[in-house]
């Protein structure tokens, strides 16, 4: 997920949150434990997510969630709790995140090590091309109003949140950061902390050069269900055309590719670039003022340092409050320790816990 390439037709902002696809899925290396650190709980649930019904790749409106509940949750029952929404990054569902982020290890030593008590909650947006993109699609349903607001409605009925935007963050890594990114311009009514981790996809892409054997395998997918035979680049190709380029007028798999008959569609390409955050960032500079903090973190061996440093720019040159590093790592090695040391004594600094 480091350096870039195109090696594919148009990777455009699938190209710019993975390098190889064996690095879709890591493992990665992550803290020792404290000692004496207090345990937290996990509960596997399901939330239906109306928005997402009836989409026509035949995603699943009932979306798996973890939901971290902190030491005293079981113990304090008159206590609410901020409540921070972390999203996946590309090709992994919820499950895979919270082993890159070792999230036992990590949360328990964040609130040993200090941090305050807060519910964290993980939503799966993994789809059949591998990824939502956190985006509205008649394709793939609409992953954004499930996360801004099916998903807080449903958190905030069945646990005991403080139910107000001041007390709910959004955060994410990759993908995630993307999602933070999108979500979190168009909704701040809902969210009052953003933390944007290696955040993709964030600037419009040109096209690249086509591949005629790539050419050949997008032509043979038949259904949905066929990329799961595609390579890793190609695959999340169609996971972006599907939730930036959709259409219901051409089935099988109702999406727009940026490139047929072998020529650049530049109405696709316009399409995709709509959905890059630093296309539409100067849209929601008065959502991004409501924020009581915003922080964006990317390591210097990551090929999306450039553009994080470009979102941080254009939030300073508003005189928007943001806090930016660039720290040493790659897109993966350090996600951990980052979510440890640095997003959770964030949220705990910045929410409201009243």
């Amino acid at each position: 997920m480091g350096q870039l390439k195109h090696i594919v037709v148009y990777l455009g902002a699938a190209a710019s949150f993975i390098a190889a696809p064996a690095q879709a899925q890591v493992a990665t290396e992550g803290p020792a434990a404290v000692v004496g650190a207090k345990s937290i709980r996990i509960e596997r649930i399901k939330v239906h997510a109306p928005t997402i019904e009836g989409n026509l790749e035949g995603e699943t409106a009932d979306r798996d969630v973890l939901v971290v509940l902190p030491p005293s949750y079981g113990k304090e029952r008159n206590r609410r709790y901020p409540v921070v929404y972390a999203l996946h990054g590309y090709s992994i569902g919820a499950e895979q995140w919270a082993r890159e982020i070792h999230l036992t290890v990590t949360a328990q030593n964040a609130f040993a090590n200090g941090a305050r008590e807060m519910i964290l909650v993980l939503p799966d947006s993994k789809t059949v091309h591998n990824g939502s993109m956190y985006s509205s699609s008649a394709t793939t349903g609409d992953f954004e109003t499930f996360i801004s607001r099916d998903l807080i409605a449903y958190i905030d009925s069945h646990y005991r949140t403080i139910a107000k935007r001041e007390s709910r963050g959004l955060s994410g890594h990759s993908m995630g950061g993307y999602g933070t990114s999108r979500i979190g311009m168009k909704h701040s009514d809902m969210f009052g902390v953003l933390y944007m981790m290696s955040p993709c996809c964030l600037s419009a892409r040109d096209a690249g050069p086509m591949d005629p054997s790539a050419l050949k395998q997008l032509d043979a997918v038949r259904t949905p269900g066929d990329s799961a035979g595609l390579p890793f680049l190609l695959r999340a190709q169609l996971a972006v055309a599907a939730a930036w380029s959709p259409n219901p007028a051409n089935p099988p798999l109702y999406l727009d590719l940026p490139v047929k008959d072998g020529r650049v569609r530049n109405d696709v390409l316009a399409k995709w670039a709509a959905n890059a955050p630093l296309s539409f960032v100067d849209q929601y500079i008065g959502n991004l003022k409501r924020y009581r903090a915003i922080a964006i973190d990317v390591g210097d061996k990551d090929g999306l340092k450039d553009d994080a440093r470009t979102l941080h720019e254009i939030l300073d040159r508003y005189g928007i409050a943001n806090r930016f590093e660039i720290y040493d790592g790659d897109h993966t090695n350090r996600v951990a320790w980052r979510f440890q040391d640095q997003l959770m004594p964030f949220f705990s600094q910045n929410l409201v816990f009243q």
